[in-house]
């Protein structure tokens, strides 16, 4: 008979691995419940793909023996965003015209699997993975984990749900222009967003290829780390792979904060103010920065020829069938055409020269924190202005990969009204590990929620 686990079980790698080296759960009893909770949720816009349960509970139960040393993610459920390529299985990237199934897995995803994950499927996004709200799809869009009027971020917005929810320990997502650190934020997840290059992204639908990360969505610090660990590594056909050093580096004791936040709402204002109180730990000193550089640059991701590296990527099913892209979608791609190769150059000398201008702060600190969100936007606003809220939710996020920083979204202090906020550490590139350091600090003294999960971050 097939062991009934309790619906409230957390997904948690420290949770699910003790289960397993004890022998009182089984990875095919796991997927069970996932589809239980699938059900019983009745969200059908989270998963564009869905492995059938006999076949995820039969991939499960032929894992190896249990060996965590060997196999980091041993059972643990995961879903990968529908613009990754997994072999056998469609690609959407959100647009049915443009699917194809794809002959193999993209790299990502079979470091994943040889790390003994287990695949529940494939999750919604923005269509192509431009927006930051994660309802441009044609597909149902994915319902906010803790409130069903509010986006759910995007693009990875299937990712971040399907984790916060319980149906994934860990989803990989991409980030562009923040797509795997706004839904982290507004579902109460962690969201890591490498150094550039440490992941490869062959075998990814491009949004803008030369600013691409794969991101992984997870419930804690720690769990994010071991997803991170198992997914990075050079990769000699990406002409873009730099790998990164993922040994421990020295402890962050100088750590700056935006002199103005940028925050919209009162809700979000008071959040952060709890997450500053907790920043300002023993051991770390807070320094007030002007981060004008730093919006500057951010700018120059929708106002500038990035946004004509999108349409590189797409541009001819949008020109041959523009019915088959959403109409947001479609009006960002059509003003890809006022840049020129001229323009194209001009945009990577500003940015060269950002890069420049924003080099001393990191003589002064070595890692930023900065709110992950300013606002949570409702679906009614965003229907009344459908990029308004959107460049918003990219206030701290834009300037990132530009600057070819490292980044960390993690949950902090709720605000007032109940919702999730969270924060961002950045850092130089190749700093991924120091970031995770004090992210995992920080998410213990903020000891928040799981995800939407009643589950709590243990000691």
């Amino acid at each position: 008979m097939p062991t009934i686990l309790p619906d409230d079980l957390s997904l948690d790698r420290a949770s699910l691995h003790a289960a397993f080296a004890a022998g009182t759960l089984r990875p095919d009893a796991v997927i069970a419940l996932i589809h239980r909770r699938l059900a019983a949720l009745d969200d059908p816009g989270i998963f564009l793909h869905l492995v059938p349960e006999p076949e995820a509970r039969a991939a499960a139960a032929a894992l190896p023996p249990f060996d965590p040393a060997r196999f980091p993610l041993w059972g643990l459920p995961v879903a990968v965003k529908d613009n990754i390529d997994i072999a056998g299985l469609p690609t959407t990237a959100a647009c049915p015209r443009f699917a194809y199934r794809a002959a193999g897995s993209a790299p990502a995803v079979a470091r994943l699997l040889a790390a003994g994950a287990v695949l529940v499927g494939k999750t919604n996004l923005d269509q192509f993975a431009t927006g930051l709200v994660g309802v441009r799809t044609p597909y149902p869009a994915p319902r906010n984990a803790f409130d069903a009027t509010r986006v759910p971020g995007g693009s990875s917005s299937g990712s971040a749900v399907a984790v916060a929810r319980g149906l994934a320990s860990l989803a990989l997502g991409t980030d562009t222009a923040g797509s795997g650190r706004v839904p982290a934020a507004l579902n109460n997840l962690v969201g890591l967003k490498p150094s550039l290059g440490a992941v490869s992204t062959r075998g990814v639908v491009p949004a803008c290829r030369s600013l691409d990360c794969v991101s992984v969505f997870a419930l804690t610090v720690a769990d994010a780390w071991a997803g991170f660990a198992a997914i990075a590594g050079a990769d000699p056909e990406d002409a873009f792979s730099r790998p990164v050093d993922l040994a421990p580096l020295p402890p962050i004791r100088r750590l700056g904060l935006p002199r103005a936040p940028l925050l919209a709402e009162s809700a979000a204002e008071a959040a952060w103010e709890g997450a500053v109180a907790l920043l300002g730990a023993p051991g770390i000193e807070t320094v007030a920065l002007d981060m004008a550089d730093f919006h500057e640059t951010a700018r120059l991701l929708y106002d500038g020829p990035w946004v004509a590296e999108r349409a590189a990527a797409v541009g001819d099913l949008a020109a041959a069938d523009p019915d088959a892209v959403h109409p947001v979608t479609l009006a960002i791609l059509r003003g890809a055409g006022r840049f020129t190769a001229v323009d194209a150059f001009r945009g990577f000398y500003q940015v060269q020269e950002m890069r420049r201008r924003t080099a001393p702060v990191w003589q002064g600190v070595e890692a930023i924190a900065v709110p992950s969100v300013p606002c949570f936007p409702t679906l009614a606003a965003l229907a009344a202005d459908p990029h308004g809220p959107n460049a918003q939710l990219g206030t701290w996020t834009n300037f990132v990969n530009l600057l070819d920083l490292a980044a960390l979204a993690v949950p902090g202090p709720f605000r007032p009204d109940g919702l999730p906020a969270g924060i961002t550490l950045i850092g130089p590139r190749g700093t991924d590990a120091a970031l995770a350091a004090v992210g995992g600090r920080f998410q213990a003294m903020a000891q928040p929620r799981l995800g939407a999960t009643p589950a709590r971050l243990s000691a």
